[in-house]
Formats: C-alpha cells, sequence, structure tokens
C-alpha cells in the first residue's frame, strides 16, 4: 500500500509542474515585459504559446503512452520540461522565450497524459482510486495556487538583476528528483500488442487543434477578425479530415491515433460532456472575477490575488474531505457539490452588487473553492471509469484536450459576452451588470453538468457506506 502511494507521489509531480506553469507567468509579465521592451502582443504570445503547445499534443502524449511505454515518455516528459525551463530562464529576448514556452507546453503535453493513466492502472480498485483521485485534485489546488505566489514572490526578489527568471529555473530542484525517483520506483505499463506509430495523424491533428487554439486563445484580445475566424474554419477542416483519416486506417488495419472505440463507452462521453461545461464555466469564471474586482471594484492587483489565494485554500481542503463523501454517497455527493456552487454563485449575484467587506469576499471565494475541489478529481474519475488498459492513454489525452480547449471557449465566450455588457465608457454599475450576465451562463453551465451527472450509472460512482 505504501509503495502505491509513493509511486502516486512520484506521479503527481508532473502534474504539479503542469498547473504551476499555467499560472506563474501571469503575475511577472509586467517585469519581463519591461526587461525585454516586448509589445503587448508579445506578451500575449508568451501566455498563449504554453497553452497552444499543450491542448495541440496531448492526445499524441497519450497514444505514444499507450504504445512505447507510459513511464518511459514520463520520464522524456519530464526530462524534456525542464531543458525547456531552463530555456525560457536564460531566454534572451521576447521571441526566444515565446518558443522555449511553446516547447515547455509540448513537454507537459508529454507528461500529463501518463499521470491519469498511471493512476488508472495503479489503483484498479475503485475505492483506492477515489481517493488517489483526490489527492490529485488537491495537487491541482496547490498548482494554482503555488503558480501565482512562487510567481509573484521569486518575481520581487532582489538577488539578481532579473528576478522574473527565478520562476522558470525553480523547476529544476523539482523536476531533478522527479526524474531520478521516477526512474527507480514507477512500473513501466504499454499496450500487450505492438504497433506502430502513426505519424501522419499526429501531424494532420496537431495542425487541427494548433489553429483552433491559437485562434481561440488570441481572440481574447483580437477578436474574431478575419484572420482568427479563417483558422477556425480550417481547424474544422483539418479536424473532419482527420477524422476520416482515423476511420480509414482502422479499416485497413494501419497504426492508427485514436481508437473510436472509447467513444462506446457512455461514461467517458458523459465525463468529456461534463468537463467541457465545467471548465467553460470554471475558467471563464476567473478570468472575469479578476477583471470585476481590478477594473470594475478597483481592488490592488495584491489583494485581489490574496481574495483568490482563500479559493485555492477551499479547492485544496474540499480534495480532501471529499473522497470520504463520494465514497459514502456517490454521485449524489457530486449532485450536491454542484447545487452548492450554484447557490454560492447566486450569493455572489447579490452580495457583489452591495459594498462588501474584504473578509466576505474572501469567504464567498474560499467557499465556491470548496465547491469546485469536491468536483474536479471525480469527473476525471468518471470518464476513465472501466476504461480498458489499451485505451487508458487515449481516454487521458482526449480527456486532457477536451478540458484545455473547453477552459479557453469558456474565456473568449464568456469573455467576450462579458465586454459586450459592460460597453464602451463602464462605470462600476456596468461592471456589475457584465458580471452578473457572466455568472448566470456560469450556473446554465453547471446545470448541464448536473444532467451529466444525473445520467452516469450508479455503478461507475457507487455507494459505498459499509466501508466507512
Amino acid at each position: 500500500m505504501k509503495s502505491k502511494y509513493l509511486k502516486l507521489l512520484v506521479i503527481l509531480f508532473g502534474q504539479l509542474l503542469t498547473i504551476m506553469d499555467i499560472f506563474i507567468i501571469n503575475v511577472s509579465m509586467p517585469s519581463i515585459q519591461r526587461d525585454f521592451y516586448a509589445s503587448n502582443g508579445e506578451m500575449q504570445f508568451m501566455i498563449a504559446a504554453y497553452l497552444i503547445g499543450f491542448a495541440s499534443l496531448l492526445i499524441t502524449g497519450g497514444r505514444l503512452g499507450d504504445l512505447y511505454g507510459r513511464k518511459k515518455m514520463y520520464v522524456i516528459g519530464l526530462s524534456a520540461f525542464m531543458i525547456s525551463s531552463v530555456a525560457c530562464g536564460f531566454s534572451a529576448g521576447a521571441y526566444q522565450l515565446v518558443i522555449a514556452r511553446f516547447v515547455q507546453g509540448i513537454s507537459a503535453a508529454i507528461m500529463a497524459p501518463q499521470v491519469l493513466s498511471m493512476i488508472q492502472i495503479l489503483f484498479p480498485d475503485h475505492k483506492e482510486r477515489t481517493q488517489a483521485m483526490g489527492w490529485y485534485g488537491i495537487t491541482i489546488g496547490i498548482g494554482t495556487v503555488l503558480g501565482q505566489f512562487l510567481g509573484g514572490y521569486f518575481s520581487s526578489l532582489m538577488i539578481i538583476e532579473e528576478p522574473w527568471r527565478l520562476i522558470f529555473l525553480m523547476n529544476i530542484p523539482i523536476c531533478l528528483p522527479a526524474i531520478f525517483f521516477s526512474l527507480r520506483l514507477l512500473d513501466e505499463s504499454r499496450m500487450d500488442v505492438e504497433q506502430s506509430f502513426d505519424w501522419s495523424g499526429v501531424l494532420i491533428l496537431s495542425a487541427g487543434l494548433f489553429c483552433a487554439t491559437y485562434a481561440l486563445t488570441l481572440s481574447e484580445h483580437e477578436g474574431f477578425d478575419f484572420k482568427n475566424i479563417s483558422l477556425m474554419i480550417i481547424s474544422v477542416g483539418i479536424l473532419f479530415t482527420f477524422i476520416k483519416n482515423q476511420k480509414k486506417r482502422i479499416q485497413n488495419a494501419q497504426a492508427y491515433l485514436i481508437d473510436f472505440e472509447l467513444f462506446r463507452y457512455k461514461n467517458f462521453n458523459l465525463g468529456i460532456i461534463a468537463v467541457s461545461f465545467f471548465f467553460i464555466m470554471l475558467d471563464s469564471y476567473f478570468y472575469i472575477l479578476s477583471l470585476f474586482f481590478q477594473d470594475g471594484l478597483k481592488i490592488s492587483p495584491l489583494k485581489a490575488g490574496e481574495i483568490i489565494v482563500f479559493q485555492g485554500l477551499g479547492f485544496i481542503l474540499a480534495s480532501v474531505f471529499s473522497v470520504k463523501l463520494i465514497l459514502r454517497y456517490g454521485k449524489k455527493a457530486l449532485m450536491a457539490g454542484l447545487g452548492f456552487i450554484i447557490i454560492i454563485l447566486v450569493l455572489q449575484l447579490f452580495l457583489f452588487r452591495t459594498q462588501i467587506s474584504f473578509p466576505v469576499f474572501c469567504l464567498l471565494l474560499f467557499l465556491h473553492g470548496l465547491g469546485i475541489g469536491s468536483i474536479i478529481p471525480s469527473l476525471a474519475n468518471i470518464a476513465m471509469s472501466g476504461i480498458s488498459e489499451k485505451l487508458i492513454g487515449n481516454a487521458s489525452g482526449v480527456y486532457n484536450t477536451i478540458q484545455q480547449i473547453a477552459a479557453i471557449v469558456g474565456i473568449v465566450a464568456v469573455g467576450s459576452l462579458f465586454y459586450y455588457f459592460l460597453g464602451e465608457k463602464p462605470d462600476v454599475k456596468y461592471y456589475y451588470n457584465a458580471f452578473s450576465v457572466a455568472l448566470r451562463i456560469n450556473i446554465l453551465c453547471l446545470i448541464f453538468v448536473m444532467i451529466c451527472i444525473y445520467i452516469v450509472p450508479d455503478h461507475v460512482l457507487p455507494e459505498m457506506r459499509s466501508s466507512q
């Protein structure tokens, strides 16, 4: 038992790095822009590059793990992540940092699918797997909070001339022991049947996902201009071509990238629909909340960061105690958690219109974090439950890809509506109205998630009252 959880700890290092480096650069952007004399467009690319590289190759990373070994791909991903972090830390200009961040995202895409895959293989028992997924959720919470905190902390140090470089170089003392213990402790697993790798499928799929994520990410600031609309249309055409290509290769018994047998699992389909709506809600909420606090209510970035840290603490706490609730009450606990988030959002609809104190802000965000932390680990558990070992990497890659694209869609779609209702010359009243519209959309998304969870078969998250 202890050796299992020691292996889990090693695996979760990869998840921590993946999440932490999404957020760690945000607080340091003004310092980087000043030191590199970078334009706003170049700064936007620095943030987008990681997400584009990450989302474009998650499915490929999962398939590589299935075919060539999940431990091997995890170690390769960790090593590449460390090297690209060094390249970020020693970048001499804006474009070098953009390229290094893109490679860092690709490294994370090779590493991240192996985390979910190895958890499913390491913990086949429902109770143990639920507990392990609880720790997976805790890691996401820690990575989110730690990324924002360390980004600000290292950027403010005066021990070197450009202290923001430390936010990337700090990955080295995390990656080195993770690589060492991965090689020593983790067991190798792969598909039993030897198959060749579908490199043409990788090129087609990656091109389609690259165009989609690039257009969605940049349209957050540029809007849906001719370039971004054209890229979205091109991406749809490429992805349609990819599906036809894969079906043909499967029929001809050739190497393929995605096994469509995956979509015969009802719980997997429900899981990816649920995670799509949930992350449309979640990432758009984070984005809108930051705008509302800083631009609308004129809360300082430091105070806004402190409030959001309370949300992360609630997330971490919920990931600990929600495991027992899920094991005891099954999907009823998830339905209750979703209902709790809706209640907190409704409270925010009313209370944020009034002059409330700083502690109340912190409490509302802490309670919101409690709700979020009680849901996220179980969404992955639902989607991956019952998936055969030969499909586990494929499932992990598809799940992570859908999650990332949904997050970007949420920011772009809900953000666009927020700005539409905000108007050209907004005052506080218009910020309240725009924020209210965004929260109503968030609530609607959560209702769709509740419907998906309600349809999930009871045996996927069974009640285990006798175990208490």
